[in-house]
């Protein structure tokens, strides 16, 4: 019989319990329980509250007692990734600084289909490998769930490959991956016909396959004038969503018109957004598609970053992600991305925390996680400060000291034996 555990003394734990799932919000509203402790049996959080309480009343339990000081957060959730990649995109990361724009990167051999062609030369087993490593120092970063994409094949085969290699992958790390079909990424330059044609193979010929190999539940699409248009799009989508898949939308990157696609065909998240204005917003707010705001790609183009604030404060559902792709964000790093994103869009302490946990487990229809309450998921980190508010003042420099994942510990910045 499995034992609980109760672990603490934890100077401050953020439950995130009473922020509403829409809009703004005020630190005052964090509910912060002082020397806490989480009792935990297998993956489930079964109670949160005082230390000297809980270990009284659980004298049977594990205790895993700590010394110093720590935060509790619930683990992150990094809800738009595009992790499963080939190679590298640095030779287009010093022409864009050098001021070459991205279509003439991309008539010299660069863009997405660079790491298309250097994606395709990988195996299933290599490109497994490459996603559990990039899925294992998130998880040492604190993200305890993450959204994997495909998208660099762009033709039936390679997209199941690169899918098959996403699951496979999730058996080499703690972290639960989440993947995406993104064959809709663009028209493959090595496609004949046109793209409604290219759309209509990958629904007819790869839909089937995913849903009887219970590969993914979700499809994305890139709808830009460089990809597909919202009248391209439309009959893909409605398509998927026909068939059961959960529906997100890389939407407003560089022009409007993804968004109301994506309000329009109920799809769990719009994300992008860096030329949303006033209509765009209003129809988000209006509706429970969650908007996801992609920093990384923003700080990686040089571009201005989506009206975050202006999406809460009209009554939107925020998330953040750090859209991790070799091209346009290589950082990688969620903490880092969503604090900048705060001091440019002046987002409170509890708007970004639940950016990042429970508002961006929304966006992926996960509702058993991003909270540190009763039934959730055991999934926390324990950050090395007194002050919950060191962990934004640092930038995302300040990192866990250790990350739980379902109720055991997956990473200990104190001892080597917990290497993911």
């Amino acid at each position: 019989m499995l034992m609980k555990k109760l672990i603490g003394p934890i100077r401050q734990l953020l439950t995130l319990d009473q922020l509403p799932l829409k809009g703004a919000l005020r630190d005052k509203q964090l509910e912060i329980v002082t020397q806490a402790g989480i009792l935990v049996e297998r993956e489930r959080i079964v109670k949160v509250g005082n230390w000297i309480e809980l270990k009284q009343e659980y004298a049977e339990a594990e205790i895993h007692e700590l010394e110093g000081d720590y935060v509790a957060l619930p683990g992150m959730v990094d809800c738009h990734t595009h992790m499963c990649f080939g190679g590298n995109r640095a030779r287009d990361f010093s022409l864009r600084n050098a001021g070459r724009t991205y279509l003439e990167i991309a008539q010299a051999g660069g863009g997405i289909w660079d790491t298309v062609t250097q994606t395709r030369s990988l195996d299933q087993e290599m490109l497994a490998t490459i996603t559990a490593n990039h899925a294992n120092r998130l998880l040492s970063e604190g993200v305890t769930t993450i959204e994997v994409k495909s998208g660099y094949g762009i033709s039936v085969a390679e997209e199941l490959k690169i899918i098959r290699a996403i699951q496979l992958a999730a058996s080499g790390t703690a972290a639960d991956l989440i993947s995406t079909c993104l064959a809709a990424h663009l028209c493959p330059k090595d496609w004949k016909g046109s793209p409604a044609d290219y759309l209509n193979e990958i629904a007819s010929q790869l839909f089937p396959v995913l849903q009887r190999e219970k590969l993914c539940t979700r499809i994305d699409a890139f709808v830009e004038k460089s990809a597909f248009s919202p009248e391209e799009i439309t009959p893909y989508l409605k398509k998927a969503r026909e068939l059961g898949f959960d529906l997100t939308i890389h939407a407003d990157q560089f022009s409007c018109g993804g968004s109301q696609v994506a309000v329009a065909l109920g799809a769990r998240s719009a994300d992008h957004l860096e030329a949303s204005g006033d209509v765009e917003i209003q129809a988000l707010c209006r509706s429970n598609t969650v908007a996801v705001a992609l920093p990384g790609a923003s700080i990686g183009l040089g571009m201005g970053f989506a009206p975050a604030r202006k999406l809460l404060d009209q009554g939107a559902i925020l998330a953040i992600a750090s859209d991790w792709n070799p091209g346009s964000a290589p950082m990688g790093d969620l903490l880092t991305q969503a604090s900048i994103l705060a001091t440019f869009e002046k987002l409170t302490t509890a708007e970004v925390f639940a950016g990042i946990t429970f508002r961006g487990a929304a966006a992926l229809g996960l509702t058993d996680r991003g909270k540190l309450t009763t039934g959730q998921l055991s999934d926390f980190n324990l950050f090395p400060t007194a002050d919950y508010r060191d962990i934004l003042y640092q930038q995302g420099k300040m990192k866990p000291a250790m990350v739980w994942k379902k109720g055991s510990m997956k990473y200990d910045v104190r001892d080597t034996k917990y290497g993911i």
